[in-house]
């Protein structure tokens, strides 16, 4: 999300590379009858992906050449393949790259095809996410969202009998445990400058009331009243003023903070739900039996709604470009990400193999899925919050620029070094400015 290569060049190395390549017309696109569609992902659930291709194979006789890479690498690796002529018909997408890759021609529309826009059974926040100036650009593969999660055991010894339900009881219940000796710093909230950034900052403002940009893609983050003023003060005071979030959050990263929590230093944090799976697992977490999720709290103006983020399978220009391969490509999108054989089967293969979130609401009631949930998590909480999870706003072709200004700007808030009107006004001046040349 964060990557330091530029949208202009993106922009470029499409243009040409697509020009090159033909791909942006359907002409002379007639394709072999017995050549594979070309399936590409990044390195996860290798093992389950292949499993699942197999039996795609076997039920449909289509051939499926799969290939995948590293997350780390992956995006610069597809855009290498799209401008170097490489065949690729569907692949997984990130919802923070879809404008990009949309406005570049590397992936397009899917409305035509009515097996992949069938939404009845999909969260709102799953659909908005791959939905690009109005049109979808995928079928859903993997969807979670930024949780509030808490230590039981830590608030049981503090006496506190329930979480918070508001920022404003955060901070009570935290200088609570502070004062008794239960933590130096009961708040964990990660914010160094990496691509999970923008999640806990946008976790924080939707709870607060507040947006980073409108509907129309205006900036409003320096709206006193409607922007992201309230979590950001709320953070400066935090460290500054209460004390119970430790000044080094800036340089604290997602994976670090995890290993904190887990290690019963902390009270509460913002922590991706998937991980409540491991701070429940004794292998891996001191705390395991004690990580709870709870509501995300609501600040003065706002409510208990969070952050969701998504991966769909995407389609290329060169599947769409041949009407038997768009038919063989759209049957593999709909096998992983809608239903095999009468039932959500890769959802639930990855949320048993190795945890990962859904954005199908039916699954919340599956007898399967509720009984892995309830070994770690309440399954009914876990569904509730996921419902007022919502996209990002700031997902646009200028925000891989304008982040590391945003991120930087909020750290020196945090930091002292800048009043939050400052840090806000300067990541509005940027947003305005990328919007323009945009």
């Amino acid at each position: 999300m964060t990557s330091h290569l530029s949208r202009r060049f993106f922009l470029k190395a499409s243009a040409a590379g697509l020009a090159a390549l033909g791909l942006g017309s359907r002409a002379d696109r007639t394709l072999a009858a017995d050549e594979p569609v070309y399936f590409a992902t990044w390195s996860a659930a290798v093992d389950t992906v292949k499993s699942h291709i197999a039996a795609f194979e076997a039920k449909t006789g289509i051939k499926v050449a799969y290939s995948n890479s590293p997350w780390a690498q992956y995006r610069e690796t597809m855009i290498t393949k799209f401008v170097g002529k490489a065949p690729i018909d569907t692949l997984w997408v990130s919802d923070s790259w879809l404008p990009e890759w949309a406005e570049a021609g590397w992936i397009l529309p899917v409305d035509q095809y009515k097996a992949l826009t069938d939404n009845s059974d999909v969260d709102q926040f799953c659909v908005d996410s791959m939905t690009y100036k109005g049109k979808q650009y995928g079928i859903t593969y993997y969807t979670d969202y930024m949780a509030f999660i808490y230590n039981g055991e830590m608030l049981t010894k503090a006496g506190i009998k329930a979480p918070p339900e508001t920022w404003a009881e955060v901070v009570d219940q935290a200088r609570i445990i502070k004062d008794k000796g239960l933590s130096q710093w009961p708040v964990l909230i990660s914010m160094a400058q990496e691509s999970w950034l923008i999640e806990f900052m946008t976790a924080m403002i939707y709870s607060n009331g507040g947006r980073f940009a409108d509907d129309q893609g205006n900036a409003v983050m320096q709206d006193g009243a409607n922007g992201a003023a309230g979590a950001l003060r709320w953070l400066v005071n935090a460290v500054q003023t209460h004390k119970i979030l430790s000044p080094s959050c800036v340089e604290t990263g997602e994976l670090a903070g995890l290993k904190a929590f887990s290690s019963g230093d902390h009270a509460f944090g913002l922590i991706p739900k998937y991980r409540l799976r491991t701070l429940n697992d004794p292998a891996q977490s001191k705390i395991a039996g004690n990580a709870k999720i709870a509501l995300m709290p609501k600040g003065d103006k706002g409510s208990h709604a969070t952050v969701g983020w998504m991966r769909f399978y995407g389609m290329t220009p060169r599947a769409q470009a041949d009407a038997a391969r768009a038919d063989e490509t759209v049957k593999l999108m709909a096998w992983f990400g809608g239903k095999a054989d009468g039932e959500y089967k890769f959802q639930k293969m990855l949320f048993k193999d190795v945890g990962s979130g859904f954005g199908v609401k039916s699954l919340f009631n599956d007898p399967e899925i509720r009984a892995a949930y309830a070994a770690y998590g309440d399954v009914d909480l876990i569904s509730q919050q996921q419902s007022l999870a919502r996209k990002k706003d700031v997902v646009t072709p200028w925000f891989g620029e304008w982040n590391d200004v945003n991120g930087a700007a909020w750290q020196q808030a945090i930091m002292g070094k800048v009043t939050v009107e400052q840090a806000l006004n300067t990541s509005a001046a940027k947003w305005t400015e990328l919007k323009k040349q945009s």
